[in-house]
């Protein structure tokens, strides 16, 4: 699987790598927005996680960009805070799942189910 991990903050990356990726898979990592559509170029993700809170891009124009340029990738919201504004903008621009930082299990799950869909073509 092809993941991408979108967050500016190095332990967060770290902490979500070791949670969702599995021996094989291919992980991008970046920092930014604007570093991950930078990354869309070249690298097609199945599955990525955008943090609300980052500089640059807005997290959901981030979000809206990559699912207009990968209709297929599952993009899943990873935040610190639990808004109703958050969660509606969230779904708003294309994500499938929208994950508190405090419930990371959850995330697991997500990413999980997109890697058994993927296996049965779904």
């Amino acid at each position: 699987m092809k993941l991408m991990i979108v967050d500016d903050h190095d332990g967060m990356r770290s902490t979500i790598r070791q949670l969702i990726a599995a021996p094989g898979d291919n992980v991008v990592e970046c920092v930014s927005g604007d570093e991950a559509l930078q990354a869309l170029v070249e690298f097609k993700p199945d599955c990525v996680t955008v943090d609300v809170s980052m500089p640059g891009l807005c997290a959901f124009k981030t979000m809206r960009a990559i699912r207009e340029a990968h209709p297929a990738a599952r993009v899943i919201c990873v935040t610190s805070h639990d808004q109703p504004d958050y969660r509606r903008a969230a779904y708003d621009a294309g994500a499938s799942g929208f994950v508190v930082k405090d419930n990371l299990s959850d995330l697991y799950l997500l990413v999980a189910t997109k890697r058994l869909l993927s296996r049965l073509h779904l």
